[in-house]
């Protein structure tokens, strides 16, 4: 299967990118702030928001990660490129 490489693949890439960064920056906050509902809340709504985005991409171009973290369809995808760290 040839996976097409189109203006969205990279606008979903960047948006998966964007909001990685966020799960980062509040990880890395709440380290040291365990106890901020705000920012809790905000990590969240940021998870919860990724896992939408991994939906959507994979569901149009195929999984971002294996050993378990992405399904497969009745097909196996996994070995067709290119995958994000490729672009």
């Amino acid at each position: 299967m040839n996976v097409v490489v189109d203006d969205q693949y990279y606008q979903i890439l960047h948006n998966l990118q964007a909001v990685d960064f966020v799960l980062v920056e509040l990880t890395l906050y709440l380290d040291t702030h365990p106890k901020d509902v705000d920012a809790i809340h905000q990590f969240n709504h940021y998870a919860n928001e990724r896992k939408k985005i991994v939906t959507l991409f994979e569901s149009k171009y195929g999984p971002l990660m294996q050993f378990g973290h992405s399904l497969s369809p009745d097909t196996w995808e996994w070995a067709n490129t290119p995958w994000p760290w490729q672009v």
